[in-house]
C-alpha cells in the first residue's frame, strides 16, 4: 500500500550516485495501472515512484482489482503520495515530461539525463501546463493514438535502458545473457532458442 507524505526525495537519493530514476504520476486513476508501473519500476531499477491526487488511493480501497504488480516491487520501491510533484524533485535531477504535447521531442531522438524525474499524465488527461513549463525536456512516444499509462512507462524505461547499453557497460552485464534470463523468467518457462547444427564440409 502507498504512503502519503510531502517529504521530498532528497532523503531517498544517494548524492554520490551517478544514475537515478524517479517516476511521477499526475493523479493516476486505477490501481491496475499503478501496479503495472510498480512492476516496470522493479524491472528497470527505478528508485521511487510519486503520485498526486486521491483517485488512486480511493480506488485502491475499493473492490480488489487485478494485481499487476506480480513481483511485489512496491515492497522494495517507495510509492508515495505527494501534494506537488515539482516539490518532490531533487535539486540535481532533470525534470522530463512524457506526454503528447505540441513541440515535444520524439522519444527515439531523446538523450536521457543521468538523473531523471519522469512525469506522466493521468489516464484521462494530460500533464498541467505549470509542470510542462518547468520541464528540462518534454518527450512523446511516436505512436498512432495514445498508449495505456503503464505501457507508456514501460516504453520510456526500456528506451532509457536500451540507449544506456549502447554507450556504456550496463550493470546487468554482471550476468551472462542466459544467467539473467534464468533469473528473470517465469518458473513455467523452459523454452530455449534452437541451436543450428553446422553442416560438415564435403
Amino acid at each position: 500500500m502507498s504512503s502519503s507524505t510531502t517529504t521530498s526525495v532528497e532523503t531517498m537519493a544517494t548524492p554520490e550516485a551517478q544514475q537515478a530514476v524517479y517516476i511521477g504520476l499526475v493523479n493516476p486513476k486505477t490501481p491496475t495501472n499503478v501496479g503495472g508501473i510498480m512492476r516496470a519500476s522493479g524491472c528497470y531499477g527505478v528508485d521511487a515512484v510519486f503520485y498526486t491526487g486521491k483517485r488512486y488511493e480511493y480506488a485502491a480501497r475499493g473492490p480488489q482489482q487485478y494485481n499487476a504488480d506480480t513481483q511485489s516491487a512496491a515492497e522494495r520501491i517507495p510509492l508515495t503520495g505527494v501534494a506537488s510533484l515539482l516539490d518532490a524533485i531533487p535539486s540535481d535531477t532533470k525534470l522530463v515530461c512524457v506526454d503528447l504535447v505540441l513541440g515535444a521531442t520524439p522519444l527515439p531522438e531523446f538523450v536521457h539525463p543521468e538523473k531523471a524525474f519522469y512525469v506522466f499524465g493521468p489516464e484521462d488527461g494530460t500533464i498541467g501546463q505549470e509542470i510542462i513549463d518547468r520541464a528540462d525536456a518534454v518527450v512523446y512516444v511516436p505512436t498512432v493514438g495514445c498508449m495505456n499509462l503503464a505501457a507508456s512507462v514501460n516504453v520510456l524505461l526500456y528506451d532509457r535502458l536500451a540507449k544506456a547499453h549502447r554507450g556504456q557497460v550496463s550493470a546487468l552485464t554482471e550476468f551472462d545473457g542466459d544467467a539473467l534470463i534464468r533469473q528473470s523468467r517465469d518458473n513455467n518457462n523452459r523454452t530455449r532458442v534452437k541451436t543450428t547444427k553446422q553442416s560438415s564440409s564435403t
